[in-house]
């Protein structure tokens, strides 16, 4: 099938953010989940935990808790606001000072007429939820100390307050503290210490379950006030605590990392009268705080300081093991973080403070799979490009030719002109936008680098001509769906004629730039778009949907392709749609026109046109059972999907001939904390190493960036310079071998352990 080289880069220091709070809609099905740094991601649960949208942090935001209020999101944090959101132009629609300080809960009542929240001042204020907004109602008794945890009863008559040393119980309609509960403090030295009661649920049969910073989870009766059980489970905090729809288990998050089930059961089976809350099981799936938790109808979801999201199934509730009953580390965001310059190239990292532009290494050697090349250039940093403003940047684009950068916040989009030679650099912000051009979800600029996109409000699109005098406003493309959902994909021609888009509604929108109007809406399927790309030869659209189905559509024939309607015929083989992590780009091989490339956070793929489906009795990996045969009897077992998961994705690279990947490996148990790339993914464990690599294929070459870890906690760690390797197709697999120096470029298999080179994977075998 041919041979890559590849080019291993290792300076893209991501770092997600720890997870502060998230709250499931079980009517919607929908996670919201806050993160450290003000942004806030949306996951479709019924759509294999998809992250349908994300809305970008600030600086002056704050989140410590999130509520749900029919089908509005609301969050409240240490800034002393109530934020709502609009989930449809992802930002916030309003903001309302509490007059409080910091507010440190937010929860709303079984009716969802009211919301209250915990305040700095001790106070418990209370807001109506009004059709287009919230409106202050009242205070409860104030009391004495800050009020850091709240839960109402499903009658919404009470409210249990969680503060320091004690618990509260407000009467609602009058306002009134009808119970004090006084909390215990720790054992030893830590008598001298404050508890705060971090959590707090209240039942339906009035009773109150706490968890505090003495690692103590208690069982109150509501009606008299009196300690029914202790339960102390860690030796630090209890952080939080949910409880199940009904209420026949409460899950505990700590600072240790774990997270500990409750059940309400009788102790023996003679004893089904007498019940009580039994601690039955323990999860270790973080390395630090559980900050969040969330018990849905068959599984628990939490995250916390390690910035991973986690599900794991309660195996009971399935009747036989499936995908869905798999465990799952959702660890780096479905959207695209890094783009490639094609001609020039570069390299565009997008993080929420700054943009880097990056010139990729280079090599003229030549050599056999296994052997290293010399670097005729080193990689060099070109530009650094903070954001102006509070607003974190939401995305950006890069031209092919390296001459156009633009990025967007939720306020304002930013134009520059890049100019490059062998030693410098020059930017000019282009100083005039059409007024039009205020903010964007996505953005992408045309293949010939005369137009720049982007994706509006009410899934429309801007057109914007580019030249060297002016930036002029062309036209708005608009769905005849009158969908009101954003655009979370969007993808172009090589030719300039197409434009593809992707909204949260699962449709999918091909216009006709030349004539500006809108082509054929794609026939909705009911997953989300993933991953969509236009052949560059052919135009055809290959979309990939988050339940993994795949679909070829011809643009110019409005129908599906005779490939597609026979790949769904035959159906994909059961060991592809178990897959737990969505495709997130699609591109194409230029030197093959029958080879599409697709790849996740843990593989990429190949798939070949011209080679057979596989069927389900197919061996879909059957790397070893290919190496044991002839190469004469090879051909009668190979089919058209080729995974190789020596490589691994880490970004996405938006131009036609590349595909992002990767190789991986897990962070050190004896490590304090992750690398930067912790949430990217790791499926395996290198003696030599643990780094991050991700590639992009142009033509023959693939180049490979590999994720510095955080230098500040991890000293060993070294970030190198690029390498570049080959990726043989040819059906064996080179020895693994040492890393060659950071100046030199390499082809062949193997970990580096320090410097960047390069090695080789075999494409025409697959991946275990």
């Amino acid at each position: 099938m041919g041979e890559f080289k590849v080019h291993r880069v290792r300076f893209f220091d991501y770092m997600p953010t720890a997870i502060r709070a998230m709250a499931f809609n079980a009517h919607t099905e929908r996670l919201a989940l806050g993160r450290m740094d003000g942004s806030v991601e949306i996951f479709n649960f019924a759509d294999r935990y998809f992250q349908e949208k994300v809305i970008p942090g600030k600086d002056s935001r704050s989140i410590e808790a999130l509520c749900w209020v029919g089908g509005r999101l609301f969050s409240a944090g240490l800034n002393g606001e109530i934020t709502e959101y609009d989930l449809e132009t992802l930002r916030p629609k309003y903001s309302l000072e509490a007059y409080g300080g910091p507010i440190w809960t937010i929860t709303s009542n079984s009716q969802g007429a009211h919301l209250a929240i915990g305040c700095e001042d001790g106070t418990v204020k209370l807001f109506e939820v009004l059709e287009e907004s919230i409106q202050f109602e009242r205070n409860l008794d104030r009391q004495k100390g800050r009020i850091i945890s709240l839960s109402w009863h499903p009658s919404g008559t009470q409210i249990a307050a969680g503060m320091m040393d004690m618990i509260r119980v407000f009467d609602v309609p009058t306002g009134r503290a009808v119970q004090r509960l006084l909390v215990d403090r720790g054992f030893g030295g830590s008598k001298s210490r404050e508890t705060v009661v971090w959590s707090v649920v209240f039942l339906s049969d009035c009773t109150i379950i706490s968890g505090d910073s003495a690692g103590k989870v208690q069982v109150w009766d509501g009606h008299t006030g009196t300690l029914v059980k202790t339960h102390l489970v860690t030796k630090w905090d209890v952080l939080a605590l949910s409880v199940s729809k009904d209420e026949s288990s409460v899950v505990v998050g700590t600072s240790e990392g774990t997270v500990i089930q409750f059940q309400f059961i009788a102790p023996t089976l003679q004893q089904q009268q007498d019940k009580e809350w039994v601690r039955t099981r323990t999860f270790k799936n973080h390395t630090h705080d559980v900050r969040a938790l969330a018990e849905i109808e068959t599984a628990i979801v939490s995250g916390g300081m390690d910035t991973q999201l986690v599900v794991r199934p309660l195996l009971e509730k399935f009747d036989e093991r499936s995908h869905a009953s798999a465990l799952r580390k959702i660890q780096f965001p479905h959207r695209n973080l890094v783009f490639c310059a094609k001609k020039a190239g570069l390299l565009l990292f997008q993080f929420p403070g700054q943009l880097e532009l990056w010139r990729l290494g280079e090599s003229d050697g030549h050599g056999k799979p296994g052997d290293s090349l010399p670097l005729k250039r080193k990689p060099e940093k070109l530009l650094h490009l903070k954001r102006k403003g509070e607003d974190h940047i939401c995305c950006s684009a890069l031209s092919s030719c390296g001459g156009w950068l633009a990025y967007s916040t939720m306020s304002s989009v930013r134009l520059y002109r890049l100019q490059t030679d062998n030693n410098d650099i020059s930017i000019s912000k282009v100083p005039k936008l059409p007024k039009i051009l205020r903010s964007a979800h996505q953005l992408c600029f045309s293949s010939d680098s005369s137009k720049l996109f982007a994706a509006s409000s009410q899934s429309s699109v801007l057109v914007i001509a580019l030249s060297q005098s002016e930036c002029k406003y062309v036209h708005t493309l608009k769905p005849k769906s009158g969908s009101r959902q954003p655009i979370h994909l969007m993808t172009n021609s090589v030719d300039g004629k197409w434009l593809a888009t992707a909204n949260s509604d699962c449709e999918i929108h091909v216009y006709n730039v030349q004539k500006l109007k809108l082509h054929c809406i794609v026939p909705v399927y009911g997953s989300c778009p993933s991953a969509m790309g236009i052949h560059p030869t052919t135009n055809n659209l290959t979309m990939v949907h988050a339940d993994q189905q795949i679909f070829e559509y011809s643009i110019v024939e409005k129908q599906y392709t005779d490939w597609s309607r026979k790949l769904q015929k035959q159906g994909l083989h059961n060991l592809w749609l178990d897959r737990d992590t969505p495709v997130t780009h699609v591109t194409f091989n230029p030197k093959n026109p029958e080879q599409i490339l697709l790849h996740d956070m843990h593989m990429f793929c190949i798939i070949d046109q011209s080679l057979p489906l596989p069927d389900q009795k197919t061996q879909f990996y059957n790397q070893m059972t290919l190496r044991s045969l002839s190469e004469q009897e090879r051909p009668s077992h190979l089919h058209a999907f080729k995974i190789c998961k020596t490589f691994q994705v880490c970004f996405n690279g938006d131009v036609p001939g590349y595909l992002p990947c990767s190789t991986s490996s897990g962070p050190s148990r004896s490590q304090p904390f992750p690398p930067n790339h912790r949430g990217l993914g790791w499926t395996s464990q290198s003696s030599t190493g643990q780094h991050k690599h991700t590639s992009l294929i142009t033509g023959a070459y693939l180049v490979v960036a590999a994720l510095t870890p955080d230098r500040r906690r991890c000293s060993r760690y070294s970030s190198s310079a690029c390498g570049a390797h080959t990726l043989s197709q040819s059906g064996s697999r080179a020895p693994r071998r040492p890393a060659p120096a950071a100046s030199e470029v390499g082809v062949g298999s193997g970990h580096s352990s320090g410097a960047a080179w390069i090695g080789t994977a075999d494409l025409d075998t697959h991946s275990p």
